[in-house]
């Protein structure tokens, strides 16, 4: 059976306290009961998940180099969220630059995209994906390079609440849309 979706992802913070309260005010994470064993870390859950844990946060310290990864070392670039709409990706934005997180936003096409880096500088993406039936030639023509991200102009396009990655990162509904 072929991998299906990333279950969770682990970080390693200076305070995981301090980076849960920024995952719960920022994106609307929420913490889940600590298990036993797991002295200094948060399990969070993403908004209208299921899952069992999302992210895992384990304190490392104050102390602690920030990591050099795409600098110095290999390492992850970032990781990447979905949001349901661009009425949603445009709330996040509001959010993240509040707290001064946010650090871009790209039309790649094909996706919308917010970057960002929470308290220990670890760069994260929020994205709405285009649904497979509005997908079109220009679509297809912008995802060759990056350009700045035009919400609005988004918004006009595919409208506030479509439901993005219908067809693409979800399954279409039998039947069509």
């Amino acid at each position: 059976m072929p991998i299906q979706r990333l279950n969770h992802a682990v970080l390693y913070v200076r305070d995981a306290d301090r980076s849960a309260s920024f995952y719960e005010e920022a994106l609307g994470f929420r913490r889940i009961k600590r298990a036993e064993g797991f002295r200094g870390a948060v399990f969070m859950q993403a908004p209208g998940s299921t899952n069992d844990h999302d992210i895992g946060l384990f304190s490392v310290g104050e102390g602690v180099s920030d990591s050099s990864a795409g600098r110095g070392s290999v390492g992850l670039y970032h990781l990447a969220w979905e949001v349901d709409t661009l009425e949603e990706l445009e709330r996040l934005a509001r959010a993240l630059s509040e707290r001064g997180a946010l650090v871009g936003a790209s039309d790649h096409g094909t996706t919308k995209s917010l970057y960002a880096k929470d308290p220990d500088g670890i760069e994260f993406e929020v994205a709405w994906v285009v649904p497979a039936d509005l997908l079109d030639e220009a679509a297809f023509e912008a995802a060759r390079s990056i350009r700045p991200l035009d919400l609005e102009g988004e918004k006009q396009r595919y409208g506030a609440t479509t439901t993005g990655g219908v067809g693409i990162s979800t399954p279409a509904p039998a039947g069509g849309r």
